[in-house]
């Protein structure tokens, strides 16, 4: 259950569960403790295969996939509100009915709105939605919705047929890499991007020592380095995801985390912690701007991604407010 979980929950966390396993009485021995109170699976590691492979097939359902929608729970009196909660991304009737009579009504769709003539996206006002949305606005197609603003330079404020949706860009970006850097050095080593200009910075001995002890496995995770003076590393190339990431800042995180291990087998026993070191370093940073189109490609990469409701470290990547709980804060209806 904690290897099922170790990129998903957060800090100490861990799954609450009960198991409930059938299988062939000759599968089991009971006969390992005098008073009966425990028993032993003969094929222990075919168990424990059979739950773990089980669990992430489950977690790894892309939020396009979402389960049917939950009934849509029943309304609180403001007094007793609390703040709501990340759900699932099932899309509840009520709020498709209440955004559908909205554009019957009025005769407008939000999500069709365009932006004003000769304006270039990064100067777009508060409000205006993608003029991308297609004619037939199908809102289980697109369960994050459309992208209407960022907040902050941290959070995209989208709309999809529920509600509101609010997205933790660098967290959500950071999934995305993630998961795109372990299908990659599943099936061989990841494209690299050869640099136009070798980036050059200074490194301590230990820093230095690391990339030599490690240069093959940096060189099977997309990495070309090499010393270039006294105190001095040189970055050739990098893996092609994350070309536009910092790279002095990402090749010393990187370097920290290869040196607490040997170097042999550090892939195989470590992969994924220095694919999350790398993901984190690579994904877009809080206060960088964002145009709609962009925001949008994030929301669409998001719905195709696999465990995208947590980023690396167990953190939530978005949360939903629908229109009953915005109705709530606002009192309206009462």
């Amino acid at each position: 259950m904690r290897q099922a979980y170790a990129d998903i929950l957060h800090g100490s966390r861990h799954p609450a569960y009960v198991l409930y396993l059938e299988l062939d009485s000759a599968g089991v021995d009971v006969n390992v403790h005098p008073a009966k109170i425990e028993v032993r699976f003969r094929e222990a590691r075919g168990v424990h295969q059979f739950v773990f492979h089980a669990l992430q097939r489950t977690l790894a359902a892309p939020l396009a996939s979402a389960a049917e929608p939950r009934p849509s729970p029943s309304i609180v009196p403001a007094a007793v509100w609390t703040p709501p909660r990340q759900s699932t991304l099932g899309i509840n009737e009520p709020a498709v009915a209440a955004y559908l009579d909205f554009v019957a009504v009025t005769g407008q769709n939000p999500a069709e709105d365009t932006l004003p003539p000769g304006r270039a996206p990064e100067e777009v006002p508060l409000g205006y939605a993608p003029k991308e949305v297609p004619l037939g606005y199908a809102p289980k197609e697109v369960p994050l919705g459309y992208a209407l603003a960022q907040l902050h330079g941290v959070f995209v404020l989208a709309q999809n047929a529920a509600g509101l949706v609010l997205v933790d860009m660098h967290a959500a970006h950071e999934r995305i890499l993630y998961e795109k850097l372990k299908t990659a050095l599943a099936g061989q080593a990841p494209a690299t991007q050869r640099l136009l200009i070798p980036a050059l910075f200074s490194a301590s001995a230990t820093e230095m020592a690391s990339a030599e002890e490690h240069r093959q496995t940096l060189g099977r995770l997309g990495f070309e380095l090499a010393p270039a003076g006294p105190g001095e590393l040189m970055v050739r190339a990098v893996p092609a995801l994350l070309a536009h990431a910092p790279i002095p800042e990402l090749v010393r995180a990187l370097l920290a985390d290869l040196g607490e291990f040997p170097a042999s087998r550090v892939i195989e026993a470590r992969g994924n912690e220095l694919l999350a070191t790398m993901a984190c370093h690579g994904a877009v940073r809080a206060r960088r701007k964002l145009t709609l189109p962009e925001m949008d490609a994030l929301l669409r990469e998001m719905e195709a991604t696999e465990r995208a409701d947590q980023c690396n470290h167990g953190r939530p990547t978005w949360t939903q407010l629908s229109l009953a709980d915005l109705d709530r804060l606002f009192l309206r209806g009462r």
